[in-house]
């Protein structure tokens, strides 16, 4: 497997990646889903007096779920639920230990509407917006300290900084938070990945503006159906263009399978194979919202060979799945 030495200016020889265990090189990542929630708690539903959380139960859960993946041939899942939304360092490396799949947790936050009050309580007089140098020191400190376990410690650091904006429209505060997310980039080395609102070129460059390489930054969401056109544009301004609802087929505002097969292969036709990446937004555990579970090797086992039955290349369909969540997870 390439180490990816040469592929990129700015990449070291031998690139290491954050997971909840410490560094390891990128090469040992292997097959990796890039855009996964391991737990998915809404902010309050761990209070909720009509909800459990037995943390054994999760564990087991969970641990099914990681084996299974690594059977199907998956070597790393990547948590990009940010900071808020049940993220649980101890668990995540006792499932990391334990399966031998590797875990990627991330910092950062967003859409606005699932911030915690402190986070859209204005600090200045007249109120403004939290600004994005606050975001920024907040998600660095994530990365070079490591993340929080409120009130109790620091763990590992950080291997993803991830946000998101509003349907609608990006606000004000998420324009910040992605300004931040830029920042903390450029500050530690880790990639950015953007849930776009409304105009993901738009977005885009607005965290571009901070001065970030584009191939830094993964655009998730591409697979919706108000994207129309946009991949590929996103692709050859050389950001990561994520297909990353595979496997959701019953939901109108999002292509079937065979429409995202369709587009990986444009883009594969448009030269930006290594450009593409390809997860499920699989949930392992939810809780305050409704499970979806389908399993974290669904693009391996179910998706990859129909891409395969339609035209694309065993060597297109390694560096989609391995070498390119590789490249942009290396810390540098």
């Amino acid at each position: 497997m390439s180490d990816f030495a040469g592929d990129d200016a700015s990449t070291p020889a031998n690139p290491m990646v954050n997971t909840v265990l410490g560094p390891v090189p990128a090469a040992e990542l292997g097959v990796t889903a890039v855009h996964e929630a391991l737990l998915s708690v809404v902010p309050g539903a761990e209070y909720a007096p009509d909800i459990t959380m037995d943390r054994a139960e999760i564990f087991e859960i969970l641990a099914g779920k990681l084996r299974d993946f690594a059977e199907a041939g998956g070597g790393t899942v990547v948590d990009s639920t940010g900071m808020f939304h049940g993220r649980d360092l101890p668990l995540y490396e006792a499932l990391s230990r334990s399966t031998g799949v590797h875990i990627v947790a991330s910092t950062g936050m967003g859409p606005e509407e699932m911030l915690g009050g402190y986070f859209l309580t204005p600090q200045t007089n007249p109120p403004t917006p939290w600004p994005a140098e606050k975001f920024a020191d907040l998600f660095s400190r994530e990365v070079a300290e490591g993340m929080v376990i409120p009130r109790l410690e620091r763990r590992a650091a950080a291997g993803l900084v991830a946000t998101a904006a509003d349907r609608a429209g990006i606000t004000p505060t998420e324009e910040s938070l992605f300004q931040g997310a830029a920042r903390t980039a450029l500050a530690t080395g880790i990639p950015v990945s953007v849930r776009f609102g409304s105009d993901a070129v738009r977005e885009l460059e607005l965290v571009l503006a901070e001065g970030l390489q584009a191939d830094r930054v993964v655009v998730g969401g591409l697979d919706r159906k108000d994207s129309a056109g946009t991949a590929v544009e996103i692709a050859r301004r050389g950001a990561y263009a994520a297909i990353d609802h595979v496997g959701l087929n019953d939901d109108g505002s999002y292509l079937d399978d065979s429409e995202r097969a369709a587009l990986v292969l444009e883009l594969v036709a448009a030269g930006c194979a290594d450009r593409i990446l390809l997860s499920s937004n699989s949930i392992g555990a939810a809780f305050g919202q409704p499970d979806y579970d389908l399993p974290y090797g669904h693009v391996l086992t179910s998706f990859l060979p129909f891409l395969l039955t339609q035209g694309l290349t065993e060597a297109d369909a390694r560096l989609i799945t391995a070498e390119n969540p590789q490249r942009l997870l290396s810390v540098r």
